[in-house]
Parts: structure tokens; sequence; C-alpha cells
């Protein structure tokens, strides 16, 4: 193991760590009953994929196309809004979530803007949903 490889694992909490490096929400669905799409400045591109039971968000999943802080903000969102309803869920904010990752360097704050950014659509798409349930088909 190289220096700079320990530095960076010593430097960051296992939730980080953890959050970080789990690929097994990386999926698309086809019929999610919300969905939402953002680009961040940077260029990562993040789409979230909501699953409700009872009113409740089930499942999160997501397609990325950017960094592992990104992936990390990402797997912390849906850590965080298992088993919410969607009014719990719209409290949930880039502070949040940087707080939950416990040592997301500052100069990757943004990622959890646009983590959060891309749930929020999401989250905005289930409400659409609930009321025209027939769009759900046509995506």
């Amino acid at each position: 193991m190289t220096q700079e490889t320990s530095d960076f694992l010593q430097s960051h909490s296992m939730r980080f760590l953890e959050m970080a490096f789990r690929t097994d929400r990386q999926e698309t669905i086809r019929h999610p009953d919300g969905y939402g799409e953002k680009t961040g400045d940077c260029g990562d591109s993040l789409a979230v994929y909501l699953s409700l039971k009872n009113d409740r968000i089930d499942a999160v999943s997501y397609r990325l196309n950017g960094c592992m802080h990104t992936n990390a903000c990402a797997n912390a969102i849906a850590e965080m809004c298992g088993n919410k309803t969607l009014s719990e869920a719209w409290e949930i904010a880039p502070e949040d979530v940087i707080a939950f990752l416990e040592t997301i360097p500052e100069d990757h704050y943004h990622c959890a803007e646009l983590a959060v950014g891309a749930f929020y659509l999401a989250l905005a798409d289930c409400r659409e949903i609930s009321r025209t349930p027939w769009k759900k088909l046509y995506r």
C-alpha cells in the first residue's frame, strides 16, 4: 500500500468509505415511482430512482457518471431516507448528507448539493405521478 493510499484511508471515516465504495444501488429502474436527474457544474451527473410502498420510500437506486464523493452522497441519501414518507424525505438537506458522511472534504460539498438536487427532483416526480399515475407507464 502506498503512502498516498494509506493517507486517504486514514483521513476518512468508515461511514464515508463504506458509502463511497458501495455500488449495489447503482441500477436503473424501468417504471420508478419517482425519477430525478441532475448534472452538476463539475460535470458529474446523477439520476435517482425511487420506489414507494405504502406511501413510504421503500428503495432508492441511482445511475451515476461521476466521482466517488458523489457516489458517497447518493448512498448516504439512500440510507437516510429509508422508510420515510415523502414529506419527511423533503427535509433531507445537503448539510445532513455532509454530517452523515462525517469526513467528506469541503471542496466536494457540491457533490452533496448535486445528490440532494437529483433526489428532490425524484421526490417532486413522485408527487406528480401520484396525481397522474398513468404517466408512470410512459417513461
